[in-house]
């Protein structure tokens, strides 16, 4: 009867070698991927509200709210009112909110084709709307941010958590940034007063430009 060989220690401490390495890469290439989507989150805060700025400071007007929009670029029914308010919720698909992206493509200050706002890199919606609406139910007084806020949604919790972290105090419902979970109307409501970390919950997060 032929005898059978396994493997010596060796060999099994070979291959729980190469097994470490491999989940360690593996790991490794999940936290780039999760870094960089986070640095691609406050980049869009911060570059939108330079395009923001630069808008005003051109044509001294609000982008969306810009009453002297259509006169300038030939467009039709992108007018805003002017009143130096931005209507609108941050994911409508009509009115001055949506029509900012209007502005600011025709502008020149961001990329891409006329209609609405972009996708973030959580396949969420990035858009901008006025900070008293911001988070408003009918027992509160809004956000307390002034002016036009920031908002992208559908961040998950930990991703939520680590740019507030990054960007302000680490907190939901103070700050520059404010965060509400993410409901499947995507009204925004009161913002939390804590992040949870379960896995399973998605936050919209709000910046004061």
């Amino acid at each position: 009867m032929k005898k059978q060989s396994g493997f010596t220690l060796i060999e099994l401490s070979i291959v729980l070698v190469i097994i470490g390495l491999l989940l360690g890469g593996v790991l490794k290439g999940q936290e780039l991927i999760t870094s960089a989507r986070i640095k691609n989150v406050i980049s869009d805060f911060s570059g939108t509200t330079v395009g923001f700025y630069g808008y005003q400071d051109r044509y001294k007007s609000i982008p969306g709210d810009d009453s002297g929009a259509d006169a300038r670029w030939g467009t039709t029914s992108s007018n805003g009112n002017g009143n130096g308010v931005l209507a609108g919720n941050f994911d409508a698909s009509s009115g001055e909110s949506y029509n900012f992206w209007m502005h600011m493509r025709r502008a020149g200050f961001v990329g891409g084709s006329d209609g609405g706002g972009p996708i973030n890199a959580y396949s969420g919606k990035l858009g901008v709307q006025e900070g008293g609406d911001a988070f408003r139910s009918t027992a509160d007084a809004g956000t307390g941010l002034k002016g036009a806020v920031i908002c992208e949604s559908h961040i998950p919790d930990k991703a939520a958590f680590a740019i507030d972290n990054q960007i302000d105090d680490g907190k939901p419902n103070s700050g520059v940034l404010r965060a509400v979970k993410e409901s499947a109307d995507m009204v925004l409501t009161t913002a939390d007063t804590s992040y949870v970390e379960d896995g399973n919950t998605f936050y919209t997060l709000c910046k004061s430009v």
